[in-house]
C-alpha cells in the first residue's frame, strides 16, 4: 500500500499547473483561509473541460472566483456562478476583472435554494461546490437545468472520510450533513436516468451524466 501523502506528492509533481494569475490567486486564498478546490480537483476539471468543451456552465459556490476562472481558462464557455456570502462578492468580481474574464462570467448573489428555481434554460456542465448539506436539496433544480448528455460534477462528497464511517462514529454536529450527503450519493448512483462514478480525488469528486 502506497502511503497517501507520498502518493499526493507524486501526483502533484505530475500536475501541469494553472496560469500565473490563478496560481497567485490560489496562494492568496489559502493564506486567507478561503476554501478553493484542491490541486487534484483542479487537474480533473481541466481534463473534463478539455474533453467536453461545454458552452454553458453553472457553478454553485463561487467564493473568490478561483474555480470559475479555472474553468474560463480551460474552455470557451460562459459561466453563471452563485455565491451567498456577501463579503466574497466584491473580491470575486475584482478577480474576474483582473483575469480578463468578467465578460464571460455572470455572478449571482444570494441563496442557491432561492436562485436555482428561477433559472431557465439548460447548461452543459454544472459544478457543485457549496454547502455539502444542501446538495440533496439543490438536486431537483440542478437536474432540471442540466441538459441531456450534460455532466454534473459534485465536489467534497467524501467529507474528509466521514462518509465511510457509521452514523455513530461521526461527531454529533456533523451528523445532519453526513446523513444528507449519504442520501445525495445514493440518489445520484441509483437513478435510472443518471450515470455516476465517485472518484477519490481531492475530498471526493462525483461525476454524473444525465442520460439522453
Amino acid at each position: 500500500m502506497i502511503e497517501e501523502d507520498r502518493m499526493e506528492i507524486f501526483l502533484g509533481s505530475m500536475d501541469s499547473g494553472n496560469s500565473e494569475f490563478l496560481e497567485s490567486l490560489g496562494r492568496e486564498a489559502r493564506e486567507a483561509s478561503v476554501p478553493i478546490i484542491r490541486r487534484q480537483t483542479q487537474s480533473a476539471l481541466r481534463v473534463l473541460l478539455a474533453a467536453l468543451q461545454p458552452e454553458k456552465i453553472l457553478e454553485i459556490g463561487c467564493a473568490v472566483g478561483f474555480s470559475a476562472i479555472l474553468m474560463c481558462e480551460n474552455c470557451g464557455a460562459r459561466i453563471t456562478t452563485i455565491e451567498n456570502y456577501e463579503k466574497r462578492i466584491g473580491p470575486a468580481r475584482e478577480n474576474f476583472r483582473k483575469a480578463g474574464v468578467e465578460d464571460r462570467v455572470e455572478l449571482l448573489f444570494g441563496d442557491a435554494a432561492e436562485i436555482l428555481p428561477k433559472l431557465m434554460g439548460t447548461y452543459d456542465f454544472i459544478f457543485m461546490d457549496a454547502a455539502k448539506g444542501q446538495y440533496i436539496h439543490f438536486l431537483p433544480d440542478v437536474l432540471r437545468l442540466l441538459r441531456p448528455g450534460g455532466m454534473l460534477v459534485s465536489d467534497n462528497v467524501l467529507q474528509g472520510g466521514d462518509i465511510l464511517e457509521s452514523h455513530f462514529a461521526v461527531e454529533r454536529r456533523n451528523r445532519t450533513i453526513y446523513k444528507r450527503m449519504r442520501e445525495y450519493l445514493y440518489e445520484i448512483t441509483h437513478r435510472d436516468d443518471l450515470a455516476t462514478t465517485i472518484l477519490p480525488v481531492g475530498d471526493g469528486l462525483a461525476l454524473t451524466v444525465k442520460k439522453g
